[in-house]
């Protein structure tokens, strides 16, 4: 090269450097490349040495070795309450050295971790090479330390002082031409102290647009039970599982998503119950369960599953309704020795009705539908006409489909028909799969609230709450698509990586005035924003709360309906985070001033006094102060668990429910979304599935050996998947295929990544759950 050249580049290069920075567009999708992506025999046991070890090296990695004492306090009486999923601590005996899952420590490890992004993080990597990192490494950068801002036109968060934050939050809301616009998301790690707080904040702004992830995930079993039992709530407690004769899991997988649940199913095979599990996928946890404080993993584990009822995806009301058809020809057979005939006349209505559907049903039609032999079906079948202490247990393999709520309603009817409901040892169980889902819902957090709620909240302060309805989280998305709303606000979690129809909710969000969200760590929701955006950091469940009386509690309710305390005891990861009842308070103050007839700051000096204010608000929280500081908590109120039935006539109502019927063109299946034994909900601690045999890939599509044959795939070769919904067609690029123990015509790939094939208006009925388990796909060999 010539020195003029020379020179002339360098020229070119200062003139460049003068140039506005061109904005690139963020990624809303993690990125495509693989990984060396490693397949093995999927795993024979759960939990067990591996288990410890695996989590462990998180602990140890994340925290040093100082996080083995943090540990010690997590689900204990004083301690605090796992970040993770939302089942039961034991009300009284609990380990001393462990009363913990591997994934929960994953979840305290990912929240207590040495790391941090503070403001240089931030200033280092700008929004578009962060959005170019995967979920896994954003999860990794650390626990976030001030206040951040993204004004409109930049390409980097930076630092904001609290007061400057929450005074542009007011400025926002103060502006718009009606509370309406505005969108307050809550997550389900949110404590009943904040959940409170929020909601009470939102209402005397003036609007019910309170989406929750509880619309994502359980709405259709709130919406069935609630129709079916007179409450949006499971019926059992951890103690009926000692009790049950027959346990039905169907639709979840609690060796992932509930792990410490195989400690009391563990204890029910000891005290004799037999369990049915019904799951498109022979998942290990529900195989067999090796328990890392007992003596079955010395002696090979405990075989948790007596019949494995391989059904198709969405084949469920087919199972079950063909399960009870056999029920009623026994009963028909020999009269009053299956059904419970006192229970169903003195509780029950809309029998008839059900059995004239279960007399016109063909049997042979409900097994070609379900996909389960028929001698499996007599199995089960024969377990359940021999005994009625029946547990039904279920997650998000019910919720997500059109006929998410039918699904849950079938359950219903199987259980009312042998008088399973309301005793010791029976009843429903949903397994709620975060740490506090249930007990926000409980505390106001909901876009349809009950009239006698805001009846209550009015009375108490002195205010009339808005009585119009609000969105839900689809109505959001599409509210903010269509310009109706411009502000945004999430309470924790993930809401871009959560929701359905991923390029569709990041237009919707990029069409924001302003978005907010109060996190622990950077995620993906930071990265696709509005015009302008902020990043609000708290406290972790494990990080001492100190507010001006002194140190603070706050509560949460599991999903058997119990309340109990969490107090961590971490110094916090900085000295400028704040509690999230203190975001509420000083937020509610900028937006609402003299108006508001709550004095927030009196709420927060103490949580005692939002505790209070529950009391005098909510029902079944009486003495709440006195008696969440007992070892236990306490239990709320649940009438099907006592047998009664707040219905609108008093009674448990059967259902009949149409059996859903995919009718598929050649080359196309039933796709569902799943998680990977490294991740709870959005959050990605790893890249192995140990469980199924994936090592360190995520971008998988779990195929029937059959189903690659005939449509001439092979192992490991690169696909892209094509969803199809009413003329619509969405692709999500460069998947693997891996061959799987999975029934023909159906797949299954991980979410987030999957979720950008999930359309916006497929949804379930009358409870609006985004149908991520129920997708038509096809799948073609990648041309890029």
């Amino acid at each position: 090269m010539k020195a003029k050249d020379i020179v002339t580049s360098e020229k070119e290069e200062q003139q460049d450097k003068k140039k506005p920075e061109r904005p690139q567009k963020p990624n809303a999708q993690p990125p495509l490349e693989f990984n060396d992506i490693r397949i093995t025999q999927p795993g024979k046991a759960a939990a067990g040495l591996k288990g410890i070890t695996v989590a462990l090296n998180h602990i140890v990695s994340e925290m040093g070795p100082g996080g083995l004492r943090t540990m010690l306090k997590l689900n204990q009486m004083k301690g605090f309450d796992c970040p993770g999923c939302a089942w039961p601590d034991p009300d009284e005996k609990r380990s001393f050295l462990a009363e913990y899952c591997e994934n929960g420590a994953k979840a305290v490890a990912e929240e207590a971790t040495k790391k941090r992004a503070d403001p240089e993080f931030f200033k280092k990597h700008s929004i578009y090479e962060l959005s170019q990192w995967s979920d896994h490494e954003l999860g990794k950068s650390g626990r976030i330390t001030h206040p951040m801002v993204l004004y409109e036109g930049k390409e980097h968060y930076e630092p904001i002082p609290w007061d400057d934050a929450f005074s542009m939050i007011a400025k926002k809301l103060k502006a718009s031409s009606h509370p309406d616009k505005a969108i307050f998301y809550t997550s389900g790690r949110t404590s009943n102290e904040a959940a409170f707080l929020y909601q009470l904040f939102v209402r005397q702004y003036g609007t019910n647009n309170l989406p929750d992830c509880s619309n994502m995930c359980h709405e259709s079993s709130g919406a069935a039970l609630a129709m079916t039992l007179g409450i949006g709530k499971g019926s059992v407690t951890l103690d009926d599982f000692n009790k049950a004769e027959v346990i039905v899991i169907i639709g979840q997988n609690p060796g992932t998503n509930h792990p410490r649940m195989l400690i009391a199913l563990e204890e029910a095979k000891r005290h004799g119950a037999k369990i049915i599990a019904a799951n498109p996928l022979p998942e290990v946890g529900l195989m067999k369960f090796k328990n890392p404080q007992g003596t079955s993993m010395i002696n090979g584990g405990t075989d948790l599953t007596d019949l494995f009822l391989q059904v198709r995806i969405n084949g469920d009301v087919p199972l079950l309704k063909a399960i009870m058809k056999l029920m009623y020809e026994e009963e028909e057979k020999k009269p009053g020795t299956v059904f419970d005939h006192d229970f169903i006349q003195e509780k029950t209505t809309g029998y008839e009705a059900l059995l004239e559907d279960l007399k016109s049903a063909s049997f042979e039609d409900l097994v070609n539908v379900c996909g389960v032999s028929p001698d499996k079906i007599r199995e089960a079948a024969d377990l359940l006409v021999r005994h009625d202490r029946i547990i039904v247990c279920w997650a998000m393999g019910l919720t997500q489909h059109k006929n998410g709520v039918q699904n849950i309603q079938e359950i219903v009817n199987l259980l009312l028909l042998r008088g399973s409901i309301g005793k010791p040892g029976a009843g429903t169980c949903p397994v709620r799969g975060h740490s506090n889902v249930q007990g926000d819902r409980t505390m106001g957090i909901w876009e349809l609230p009950k009239p006698e709620f805001l009846d209550k909240l009015q009375d108490h302060f002195n205010f009339d709450p808005p009585r119009k309805h609000g969105y839900d989280t689809v109505a959001a998305i599409e509210a903010m698509a269509e310009g109706k709303a411009d502000f945004f606000f999430a309470m924790g979690g993930n809401f871009l990586s959560a929701t359905p129809d991923t390029e569709y909710t990041a237009r919707a969000l990029m069409k924001c005035d302003l978005t907010v969200q109060v996190s622990t760590k950077p995620n993906r929701s930071h990265l696709i924003h509005g015009k302008e955006a902020l990043i609000l950091p708290c406290l972790g469940r494990s990080e001492r709360d100190i507010q001006a009386s002194g140190e603070q509690f706050v509560s949460v309710e599991n999903s058997m309906g119990v309340v109990h305390q969490s107090r961590g005891d971490r110094t916090p990861a900085s000295e400028h985070l704040l509690s999230e009842p203190m975001i509420v308070a000083r937020l509610a103050e900028a937006v609402l001033g003299s108006s508001s007839t709550v004095d927030w700051q009196h709420m927060v000096t103490n949580y005692d006094h939002i505790r209070d204010a529950v009391e005098a608000v909510i029902p079944g929280f009486e003495n709440y102060n006195e008696r969440v500081r007992k070892d236990g908590g306490f239990y709320l109120p649940n009438g099907a668990r006592e047998g009664r039935f707040n219905t609108r006539d008093g009674k448990a109502h059967f259902t009949v429910n149409e059996v859903p019927r995919h009718q598929l063109k050649a080359g196309e299946y039933i796709m569902m979304t799943i998680r990977s034994h490294d991740q709870f909900n959005t959050t990605i601690y790893g890249l192995d599935d140990r469980y199924r045999g994936v090592h360190n890939e995520r971008r998988v599509v779990f195929m029937n050996p059959g189903d690659m044959a005939e449509a001439g795939l092979k192992k490991e070769q690169v696909v892209d998947l094509h969803s199809h919904f009413q003329g619509e067609e969405r692709v999500a690029y460069r998947f693997l295929v891996v061959p799987f123990d999975i029934p023909r015509r159906c797949v299954a790939t991980y979410f987030p990544e999957a979720n950008v094939l999930v359309p916006i208006k497929s949804k379930a009925d009358y409870s609006r759950t985004p149908a991520s388990k129920s997708v038509v796909v096809t799948i073609r060999a990648s041309q890029e």
